[in-house]
């Protein structure tokens, strides 16, 4: 699998990046989700990983021709909103060797492939309730 960088939002030591792969999926690199109150309010299957991302990350896929980035519905594959305003998103996990290999991750993160089809219904205004209630 091939990725294209869309973009990242980087402090000193963290790095959420989304990506855009050949596989019609955008693969996003985030934190590992640890919290136990976060994680019993999910359903997680084998194979999949939850992550935490800024909302902002999403601002570049404006990077992929779309004419916004902003989040206008909550729903999967991001599953809650913190108290501090960042996602959980939920997916696959990504074990591509070729797409890791392409990729720098510290090991408080992981990252997860999505279907293109299913973040972009994320910027349409009636794909999904309005805002989760905080985790």
């Amino acid at each position: 699998m091939k990725l294209r960088f869309l973009g990242k939002n980087s402090t000193p030591g963290d790095s959420p990046t989304l990506y855009a792969s050949d596989q019609d999926s955008y693969v996003i690199q985030g934190w590992k989700v640890y919290a136990n109150d976060l994680l019993m309010r999910l359903d997680v299957p084998e194979g999949q990983a939850v992550i935490e991302v800024p909302p902002e990350l999403f601002e570049h896929l404006t990077k992929d021709g779309h004419p916004t980035g902003e989040i206008k519905s909550f729903s999967a594959p991001i599953m809650l909103i913190t108290e501090q305003g960042t996602c959980i998103v939920q997916g696959p996990e990504m074990n591509d060797p070729e797409a890791l290999s392409q990729m720098r991750m510290p090991d408080y993160e992981t990252c997860i492939e999505v279907p293109k089809s299913s973040i972009t219904a994320l910027l349409e205004e009636n794909s999904g309730p309005d805002h989760p209630s905080p985790a």
